[in-house]
């Protein structure tokens, strides 16, 4: 929300320094973002007329004028603007004046003719980026009057942050009244006198959707002077509120907007055909927005129409066909209350972002549709002239929104703050915001009031909305500070949960950085990773890109993995902690929320350096990270990998990771062909765990260590290739019970001398009794019975 110092202090007469009433808007919760000078500094510039502008003797560019400036004698001006022509009023720079940039005028002679000045245009005089052509001023303009003071240019623009729940904030009203309320003083609005019909002519206006539009008004306004021009005071306060001049008719409609804060729109009267209906549009219904654009209208969309068309989308752009142009002499003027809900969304589905649509998404004061239907026929009149007809009402008061009843206690207000307010000033206070205040209860424990919220505050529902904006206005500033008062309490966390920081500082550890993305993703690139699953849909998403809940982590993180390698980020470890969102239709939102822990890696497996190995990270280092956190588990005995099927990932450099028979993640290497419409640069591994999954940690309980010696076999066996490993080592593990302490696998060999297909797997079994000396026959024993348990149930020999 931009506007202009000089114009609020119109509207608030307060005598403090605008430093200070910059500081104070932003303490009253409307965060000054920017204050810019309206234009640069210079002097000596002043109003005059072009007397007589005759073409350049030696140049034909250039023109040789006259110029009045309310001296004895014309001045001599040499002035090279395609707009310069007699009879206008401009800005004229005095020799000895100084324009922004330190650029002093001076006497001169351009191509052999004298000049004594400088005629100016906005972009010379740091008003504006506008240099097409010599500023043009009203022909009413007084000659030789300082500009800085005819266009009241020792102003400031203001931009401030209007949150959400601040809908009245986004008005010169608005805001005065927030200022007002802080300073004690009262508003001087202009005075809005109840406009008198001079001619009968009607319109029948029919509300069809009272829901989305309780209230409607409408006026009609004959003979109108289109040829008018909007006024400089008008113009300027609407170019410091960020707005371009564009007609007299919509140069008004957006003063109202501003200064009220409430949206109107205003048809070609001639171009309405019957009756004027408010309704959602019907199927299949078109419309041709202002800007030329023919957009489908969805069922839900609200619309203004006529009998035979629709003339715009309700609260957010006109229609092309019923628009006012040049040639208009009679409008319809409208003035209305949409109801939040009927237009929040509807605008961003079509790319449309209005100033009109941004108010009424967060809400208009229904009781100011009248009021600024009289300012803008006041205003319509004064410039255009044109008579005009009584206001056309068509209002369902049960759609209305009621104006909230809320009790605020002075106990509750004392508490939520932390420190006290006279209770003599509370009443007062809200009072100035609007609010109807009554006491109900004087008793000196027990004081409340009964406060009725004004129609304008949509943020004003509970106690604690009141005691907010008694703190607000009150003074932040007045609150002292104090040292918290709290007692630590100790959290209990069992010992049994695995902490997520452990996890976090397990691959912190490992080289890796933690990645935050978003939680919405791109449903194009979802649907590679995750192939005939349905995802949940945003139904009004920031962007097409971002319009799908992610059904894992792996498209936030291959999406931030692209975006490094695009910047010359070869060698990546990234993970991530967060929800994933999976449709259920048992779940009470149609919505499981699922946490996770996932993580990428590419590139090299060392960082470069001399000593290190320069080969690539694989499958195996993944696989060691995956590894690395279930041990935080205990659990590392029930670990075990199998063969994954999932589409995304490579066939035989990938796996499920299971717990005993829960299945917990996967890990693996990303598939070629995704990696190719990823557009990722390497062999890139990921992995994701369940976090509800691995969180249960088995606790450590201390053993005697045996005071026997152990004693170590090796065997040799050979084995189809299609046979894991872990499952051998599981069989020795099973059939060694307590005597097996240790078995591991520390060679695979597959060449001369073993069958196309098969494998040599050598495997240590290291054997120990905690309370006596195994003897050779029980090592053997064991050994044998391992032996056994692989021929027959993976058909393994032993290697000769």
């Amino acid at each position: 929300m931009k506007f202009s110092e000089n114009w609020l202090r119109s509207l608030v007469n307060i005598e403090v320094a605008s430093t200070q009433l910059h500081e104070q808007i932003t303490m009253l919760g409307l965060e000054v973002d920017d204050i810019l000078p309206v234009a640069g500094t210079f002097d000596q510039v002043v109003v005059g007329e072009v007397v007589s502008a005759n073409q350049h003797p030696n140049a034909d560019k250039l023109r040789v004028t006259k110029v009045n400036i309310g001296q004895d004698e014309l001045v001599d001006i040499v002035c090279g603007a395609p707009n310069c022509r007699s009879g206008i009023k401009v800005a004229v720079a005095l020799v000895g004046a100084t324009l922004p940039g330190e650029f002093k005028i001076k006497s001169a002679k351009l191509r052999g003719e004298p000049s004594e000045g400088m005629l100016c245009s906005y972009s010379e005089l740091g008003i504006s980026d506008d240099h097409n052509g010599i500023i043009e001023l009203p022909l009413d303009a007084p000659i030789g009057m300082d500009l800085r003071k005819y266009l009241d240019l020792d102003d400031n623009i203001i931009e401030i942050s209007v949150t959400p729940n601040r809908a009245d904030a986004n008005s010169l009203l608005g805001i005065s009244r927030d200022v007002a309320a802080y300073y004690n003083v009262p508003i001087s609005m202009p005075k809005i006198d109840k406009t008198v019909a001079t001619i009968s002519d009607t319109k029948i206006i029919n509300l069809l959707a009272p829901e989305a539009c309780p209230i409607y008004l409408g006026r009609i306004i004959k003979n109108i002077d289109m040829t008018a021009s909007t006024p400089i005071w008008l113009k300027e306060r609407l170019r410091r509120s960020g707005i371009r001049s564009i007609d007299p008719i919509v140069d008004i409609t957006n003063y109202v907007l501003i200064e009220l804060g409430q949206p109107m729109h205003a048809f070609d009267f001639d171009s309405l055909e019957g009756s004027i209906n408010v309704r959602l549009a019907l199927e299949n219904e078109t419309i041709t927005l202002l800007d030329g654009n023919q957009v489908k209208l969805d069922k839900d969309v609200l619309v203004i129409a006529d009998d035979k068309k629709a003339l715009a989308m309700a609260g957010i752009f006109g229609g092309l066909d019923s628009g006012v142009t040049s040639k208009t002499r009679t409008i319809f003027l409208e003035s209305a209350f949409f109801s939040p809900l009927a237009i929040t969304g509807r605008a961003r589905r079509y790319g449309l972002h209005t100033d009109a649509s941004y108010r009424y998404e967060r809400g208009v004061d229904p009781k100011l549709a009248a009021i600024a239907m009289d300012r803008a026929t006041q205003l319509i009149t004064e410039i255009c002239g044109g008579e005009v007809s009584d206001i056309l009402t068509a209002v369902d008061e049960t759609k209305t929104p009621a104006q909230p009843l809320i009790t605020l206690r002075y106990e509750r207000l004392e508490k939520l703050l932390g420190y006290t307010i006279d209770s003599s000033l509370i009443a007062p206070i809200l009072t100035r915001l609007g609010c109807e205040v009554s006491s109900i209860s004087s008793d000196a424990h027990a004081i409340a009031w009964q406060v009725k919220a004004p129609s304008w505050r949509f943020d004003m529902s509970i106690e604690e909305d009141l005691i907010e904006e008694v703190a607000r206005i009150h003074g932040y500033d007045k609150i002292q500070s104090a040292n918290i008062l709290s007692e630590l309490v100790i959290r209990n966390q069992p010992e049994s949960t695995l902490k997520l920081e452990n996890a976090k500082q397990t691959l912190i550890n490992r080289g890796y950085f933690e990645a935050i993305t978003y939680s919405f993703v791109d449903p194009k690139i979802q649907s590679l990773i995750h192939p005939n699953e349905a995802s949940e849909i945003l139904p009004h998403p920031i962007s097409v890109e971002m319009s799908a809940m992610r059904l894992s982590l792996l498209p936030g993180l291959l999406t931030t993995a692209q975006y490094n390698q695009n910047r010359q980020q070869t060698r990546l470890r990234l993970f991530e902690f967060g929800l994933c969102f999976i449709p259920d239709a048992n779940e009470e939102l149609k919505v499981k929320q699922k946490p996770v822990l996932a993580g990428v890696l590419t590139g090299m497996r060392y960082p470069e350096h001399w000593s290190f190995d320069k080969s690539h990270a694989d499958y195996f280092d993944a696989k060691g990270d995956v590894e690395a956190i279930l041990s935080l588990t205990g659990r590392k005995d029930e670990v075990r990998f199998e063969v994954s099927t999932k589409s995304f990932l490579h066939p035989g450099q990938s796996a499920e990771i299971f717990i005993g028979e829960n299945q917990v993640g996967f890990v693996g290497v990303l598939h070629p062909l995704l990696e190719k419409k990823l557009d990722l640069n390497s062999k890139t591994m990921v992995f994701q765990l369940d976090w509800e999954c691995i969180n249960n940690c088995i606790i450590p309980s201390p053993q005697e260590l045996s005071k026997f010696p152990a004693n170590r076999r090796d065997i040799a066996i050979i084995v189809n290739k299609c046979v894991s490993s872990q499952k051998i080592l599981q069989i020795c593990k099973d059939v060694g019970e307590k005597q097996l302490v240790d078995v591991n696998l520390f060679d695979v060999y597959d060449g001369k001398g073993i069958a196309e297909g098969d494998k040599s797997l050598a495997i240590s079994l290291v054997l120990q009794e905690r309370h006596r000396t195994l003897t050779e026959e029980e090592i053997s024993e064991t050994v044998n019975a391992c032996i056994m348990a692989l021929k027959q149930q993976v058909a393994a020999s032993l290697r000769e």
